[in-house]
């Protein structure tokens, strides 16, 4: 007989396996209520601001209360990203690459609406509900492609990683200078490289830059810019495919 793996506990309370103790008073806190408080938190300071003293602070406990609900501020930063993640689209009658081609750029979208996830969503992998029926729908879409399984997890797990990176460089770019220059954009950095990477070490990238490659592409902001790595990768899933097709 297989022995079940157990679950972290907060974990077991996002799926709402919680047990329920039905003797003494009912508790005045819930996960859900903690997390909504440390979300906050996050939204206006960023996870510096996220402790759990200035959890409890907010929600009007003391700090050995929260953790009857989460053992740790790792416990908590799972809860807030499963907790902050929108539903899915769903895919209705939309063809594979056109569901995934929005099913990526609103997870692009989410994590530009709470900067704080990217440092999150690095380090936590999917475990609640909210951000494991993303997954479930990237995976019904490649129902019927050809694609196993294991290929079908793999390519929701690069677009994902393509969303992640991508908000990462947008948020950057609109953020502070670089190294205190003035560096604000693309087409800076590209005029900076030009000026610093010597030809004879560095000849195509030197080539690239002199050839005002980043001219255009202001602070990676640009909707085409999303849309031209998205479109590499769905032509790459496209290929990959057809080739299952043919064998």
């Amino acid at each position: 007989m297989e022995e079940q793996r157990s679950l972290p506990s907060v974990v077991e309370r996002m799926w709402g396996r919680e047990p329920v103790n039905r003797r003494g008073p009912r508790p005045r806190l819930d996960l859900a209520t903690i997390t909504t408080a440390a979300i906050e938190l996050a939204d206006a300071d960023g996870l510096a601001g996220v402790s759990m003293a200035n959890v409890a602070s907010r929600v009007g406990v003391a700090a050995t209360a929260l953790y009857r609900y989460v053992d740790s501020k790792e416990d908590l930063l799972t809860a807030m990203a499963d907790a902050v993640a929108p539903p899915p689209p769903e895919p209705g009658e939309s063809a594979w690459r056109e569901y995934l081609a929005l099913w990526t750029r609103q997870q692009r979208d989410a994590l530009l609406e709470h900067p704080w996830l990217l440092s999150v969503s690095m380090l936590v992998p999917p475990l609640g509900p909210r951000r494991l029926l993303w997954l479930d729908r990237a995976l019904a879409v490649l129902e019927g492609t050809g694609l196993d399984h294991g290929e079908r997890v793999n390519v929701a797990s690069a677009l994902t990683g393509y969303a992640l990176t991508d908000a990462a460089v947008v948020r950057g770019s609109g953020g502070p200078p670089v190294a205190g220059s003035e560096i604000s954009g693309a087409e800076e950095y590209g005029e900076v490289l030009a000026d610093l990477v010597d030809p004879a070490g560095y000849p195509a990238l030197s080539a690239a830059m002199r050839a005002g490659a980043m001219r255009g592409a202001v602070g990676w902001v640009q909707d085409e810019d999303f849309t031209f790595g998205l479109d590499l990768l769905l032509d790459g899933i496209e290929a990959l495919i057809r080739r299952r097709a043919t064998t």
